[in-house]
């Protein structure tokens, strides 16, 4: 028998005689008379003639006996072989699983080599992508950079020539440069459809204005959005290639400073003012001047609306406020709501954001009664961790020109 075939059965055995042979001598009833006496001899006949009657007698009782020998050895060496073949297949089956196991194990490991490299990869092609798209927003900024300089006829001569042509690359320099933010956009603040899904839950606040302004519109977003709602509006953005952007989309932007802007806007003419991730890039006295502004040029009745990351969320601070280096300072919900009821804006309401994910939060423990009091203890410390580290993200800041 090899490890590669089952046993085989064993063979049948041959009768066992001696049993066979006893049985029937102690049933025999043949052989000479004991007693010569006519009486024995007589009782002699008679067993003879019994004997042959009974002839067939011993037949039967050697095949019982053969039955039973060879039925208890068979039923013995089938019981033998049937464990020698359970055996055999299950050291089979723990084979095929152990090979089954090294397989698994052999395909898990070169799924993860698989992840590695495919993650390699996508790093790979978001920085290609990105890189791309700032070059791109990069000849688009340089083009109408050229454009515009030819359009006021400048010169630009060699530097070995003139000193004119240094202080001319200095003064573009911010404006050439204006790509790069387009491009931090699109990579960490999110693209254009989640943009528009985020700022789409602030239109109610302006059904059935018009000459609604936003302030800091970069892509164009909300502007779409309104447009779509029939709400007039125009946007303002120092970014030009933002601008670009916009006026790509027959939006109505234009490249300006907001104070500035807001200035020299008749009073009362803006039907409502919206600026998403901007006061974070403010100084403060800035700020509160931009709002004296926004007050003066928003009609009554009219509604502003200022978002902003929520420093108050130690997640959406360190994630997100502290990335982009554009970012003056970070203010509180408190602040800018005190600074909007300073400044005559009634109704003020703060509306938070962009929740952060349930299941990225801790998890308190099940409540358990032999744990008492130290599992409430623990659930109320991961609450407390959780509302100051894991809260939402974004908030607004919303109010009412009386």
């Amino acid at each position: 028998m090899t490890s590669e075939t089952p046993p085989r059965p064993a063979p049948i055995p041959p009768p066992d005689r001696h049993q066979i042979e006893h049985l029937n001598a102690i049933h025999g009833i043949e052989g000479e008379p004991r007693d010569p006496s006519f009486g024995g001899r007589l009782f002699h006949r008679i067993q003879i003639l019994i004997a042959r009657v009974l002839s067939r007698q011993r037949e039967f009782n050697a095949a019982v006996v053969d039955h039973i020998n060879r039925s208890d050895v068979v039923a013995t060496e089938a019981h033998i072989a049937s464990v020698r073949a359970m055996e055999w297949t299950e050291q089979k089956i723990d084979a095929a699983i152990d090979e089954l196991r090294r397989y698994q194990e052999a395909l898990m490991a070169r799924d993860r080599r698989n992840e590695i490299a495919v993650g390699a990869v996508v790093a790979s092609q978001d920085e290609l992508r990105a890189s791309i798209g700032s070059l791109q927003q990069a000849a688009q900024t340089l083009k109408r950079e050229v454009s515009r300089l030819l359009d006021a006829g400048v010169v630009v001569q060699p530097v070995a020539a003139s000193g004119g042509a240094a202080a001319i690359a200095g003064n573009q320099l911010d404006a050439l440069d204006s790509h790069k933010y387009v491009g931090f956009e699109d990579q960490f603040r999110g693209s254009t459809d989640d943009i528009r899904q985020r700022v789409s839950e602030y239109l109610p606040s302006f059904t059935g204005a018009r000459d609604v302004l936003d302030i800091g519109c970069g892509r164009g977003e909300f502007l779409a959005l309104l447009r779509e709602q029939g709400v007039t509006a125009r946007g303002i953005d120092i970014n030009g290639s933002m601008v670009d952007v916009c006026r790509q989309q027959g939006l109505e932007v234009a490249e300006a400073d907001a104070l500035t802007y807001l200035r020299a806007q008749p009073d009362g003419s803006l039907g409502g003012l919206f600026a998403a991730q901007v006061v974070e890039h403010l100084e403060p006295r800035y700020l509160t001047s931009l709002l004296d502004a926004a007050f003066d040029k928003l009609r009554p009745g009219s509604t502003i609306v200022l978002e902003t990351i929520n420093p108050a969320c130690w997640f959406a601070f360190f994630e997100s406020y502290i990335r982009d280096i554009t970012h003056v300072r970070p203010i509180h919900p408190d602040t800018l709501t005190y600074l909007l009821i300073a400044t005559g804006f009634q109704r003020v309401d703060v509306r938070y954001r962009a929740p952060y994910p349930e299941h990225d939060k801790l998890q308190p423990l099940a409540p358990q009664a032999s744990l008492g009091d130290a599992v409430d203890t623990l659930n109320a410390n991961v609450e407390r961790i959780n509302r100051l580290l894991f809260t939402w993200l974004d908030y607004a800041a919303i109010g009412r020109r009386p």
